[in-house]
């Protein structure tokens, strides 16, 4: 029978011939990750089922949300899972300082590759979909038997498939993509199915454009976003990984719910108003507005804080300055992309601009600290979500968009073009 990449991918970690959509499977599992939020949550849930996980070197802690500690809780938190990794021995111990955010230091530690079967405790592992793995978010007590087991219960999605045409121009990037995309397709649109981009578009999406892509799969409700793997995942994993991988195909006839071709050529700057990642506006549409002016800026998260992405705003930014009533943050991905922007100029080019360029940590994007907002503030940010109260006072607002935009805004002092910096 006919199946997707996702679905092969299940099928063989489950040991099965085929699935179909709505299948309920057991599938062996080749990483499970938590963070400094819900994995101590899970360890007490563990301690019921086993003394020790079911393999060393595939379970991940990542302390990214919460750190640099922001009080007692978020400190004990964060011993509670440094402990956990010292007595269960595990390969990959992260501790602040030489780690980073969880989706950009799996991929840059080459503990994901092609093939694998992924669960994380947080909604945005559907990230390593750009190896071609299938990656998913699940729950507390769903990580907890993972780490004890090393299998879990899936129910089988089925997939739409989108096929990417053209080139994008100089000022659109994955960011710009996906939230045409989830603007077009709503927040629900792929509600628990797993979204595959295919199509002679793929060719010109760098790898870190993949990632943000697919790290925004589950804004649009899906199970998993993924890409097939070409000679630039190929080169990616082998920079970063020794791991063996495999290559899954989608068959030619495989069922797909839905189709939809999106010409990147024709993709225009994207923001996301508040308060949902689906209220996509054009920066054309943007202009033809009343100025948005702004009172901060974040540039970085899981989403766009690699080092394409800070060397794009970095761009925007060099010999200028950030509005007078805009603070902005910069904050690197990892510590390795962070060491990077200070050996090639790119620190310096924030701070003299006017920026705060902040240790890696997931704190601004989620509310958590390191940027809070106040009452009436809005703030364009390159993360992935904008809800309601997600960085701040509930009556803040967050405008997702690309480094490049976010760069040209912390400028301007408003929502800005960046294909028009040198006008402002």
């Amino acid at each position: 029978m006919a199946m997707t990449m996702t679905q092969k991918i299940l099928a063989d970690h489950a040991g099965l011939d085929h699935v179909v959509p709505g299948q309920l499977i057991e599938a062996k599992l080749d990483v499970v990750m938590a963070n400094d939020i819900t994995g101590p949550m899970a360890l007490p849930i563990f301690y019921k089922m086993a003394d020790k996980v079911f393999d060393k070197d595939k379970v991940v802690l990542v302390p990214d949300h919460f750190t640099p500690n922001k009080d007692i809780k978020s400190a004990q938190n964060a011993r509670d899972i440094q402990d956990f990794q010292r007595e269960q021995g595990l390969t990959n111990h992260m501790i602040q300082g030489k780690c980073g955010v969880e989706h950009a230091i799996l991929p840059e530690r080459g503990i994901v590759v092609a093939g694998q079967c992924i669960i994380g405790a947080d909604s945005h592992t559907c990230s390593y979909g750009a190896l071609g793995a299938f990656g998913t978010g699940v729950g507390t007590t769903d990580i907890a038997t993972g780490m004890a087991t090393g299998e879990l219960w899936f129910k089988v999605p089925s997939a739409i498939k989108f096929v990417l045409t053209g080139k994008p121009t100089e000022y659109v990037s994955g960011k710009d993509i996906i939230l045409h995309i989830i603007s077009q397709i709503g927040v629900d649109g792929a509600l628990y199915k797993s979204m595959e981009f295919v199509g002679d578009g793929i060719q010109y999406l760098t790898m870190d454009d993949r990632f943000t892509i697919c790290n925004m799969a589950i804004e649009a409700g899906a199970k998993n976003g993924i890409f097939p793997v070409d000679d630039q995942t190929i080169a990616y994993m082998k920079e970063h990984s020794t791991k063996e991988y495999k290559i899954y195909e989608a068959d030619e006839d495989a069922q797909y719910e839905q189709t939809i071709t999106i010409d990147l050529s024709k993709v225009r700057p994207t923001i996301a108003f508040p308060h949902l990642p689906g209220n996509g506006h054009t920066i054309d549409e943007v202009e033809a507005m009343d100025k948005i002016y702004i009172d901060q800026v974040v540039i970085g998260s899981c989403t766009n804080g690699r080092m394409s992405d800070l060397r794009k705003a970095a761009a925007i930014l060099k010999g200028k300055t950030v509005h007078p009533e805009v603070r902005v943050m910069v904050i690197p991905a990892t510590q390795k992309i962070f060491l990077q922007c200070i050996q090639e100029g790119l620190a310096e080019i924030f701070v003299e601009a006017g920026c705060a360029f902040n240790t890696p940590s997931c704190g601004a994007c989620m509310g958590g600290h390191m940027g809070v907002m106040c009452k009436g503030e809005k703030c364009v940010s390159t993360s992935n979500r904008n809800f309601v109260g997600r960085m701040g006072d509930t009556e803040s607002l967050i405008y997702l968009a690309s480094p490049q935009v976010a760069a040209a805004s912390a400028i301007a002092g408003y929502i800005a073009n960046p294909e028009k910096v040198g006008e402002q």
